[in-house]
């Protein structure tokens, strides 16, 4: 995850290469035939062709060649041999082989291909069916208190991606809820001037004590992958060039 962080800006990786690979790998072992995941990435950006059909493609958690992939910027056989991280450390978060797929007879499914995955209604379910409860505070970096709240790392993720894209969690949310037809769009161009691109301080600490790193050495990263063309400092301040409310400092 430091490395992650560092090489890519991206705490998140690893959390999402596990959520990819574990699964069909415990499924192989323990003979599972079926796994179900939620909603595809379509419903948030992805390419919407992907929900076409109900299967993760395979591509996504299944490879033979494991010295051709990189993990956290990196390559296999790098993080082993310089990095003194043991190849059965990585193991977890490989992919398995066509071969070992094609035996197992694994199917990944999505549930959001057969329920109409609205993220709302999906709350309101889980909260009246399984006892699900929402935080009970704002999430930091959008308006609600529900979604993405799978551990600390969520609200550092979100706000790496603000600062690489220019796009933050509360444009993620609203925008699914615009198309959803539960806000507005000038209700939604509202909230992101409020809440996009909100510091995540809250467990900014715990995270960085975790992976052994400074929140001094944490900003110069942000710094460092703010693209020019998105961002231009005034001082030791950063400004979006351009935003969706017209604010930004070459939007005038």
């Amino acid at each position: 995850m430091k490395l992650s962080l560092e090489n890519l800006l991206h705490p998140f990786q690893p959390f999402v290469i596990g959520q990819f690979n574990y699964p069909p790998r415990i499924a192989s072992k323990m003979d599972i035939k079926l796994i179900f995941y939620g909603e595809n990435g379509a419903e948030y950006g992805n390419p919407v062709g992907d929900n076409a059909t109900s299967l993760r493609d395979k591509s996504f958690f299944v490879e033979s060649n494991v010295e051709s992939l990189y993990f956290s910027g990196i390559s296999v056989s790098d993080l082993v041999t310089n990095h003194n991280i043991a190849y059965n450390s990585l193991a977890p978060y490989l992919p398995i082989s066509s071969d070992e797929l094609a035996r197992s007879e694994i199917e990944v499914h999505f549930l959001g291909y057969y329920l109409k995955w609205v993220p709302q209604e999906a709350y309101y379910y889980a909260a009246e069916n399984t006892g699900f409860k929402a935080s009970p505070f704002r999430t930091q970096g959008t308006y609600n208190k529900y979604n993405s709240i799978d551990d600390k790392v969520d609200d550092l993720h979100y706000y790496t991606t603000y600062i690489k894209f220019g796009i933050g969690r509360t444009t993620y949310d609203s925008s699914q809820e615009v198309r959803n037809k539960h806000m507005t769009r000038d209700e939604a161009k509202s909230l992101v001037g409020k809440y996009d691109g909100e510091y995540p301080s809250r467990y900014l600490t715990d995270i960085l004590d975790f992976i052994g790193m400074s929140e001094d050495h944490f900003k110069e990263l942000c710094d460092e992958f703010r693209s020019p063309h998105l961002w231009k400092q005034s001082g030791s301040e950063w400004h979006l060039r351009h935003t969706v409310n017209k604010d930004g400092v070459n939007d005038t």
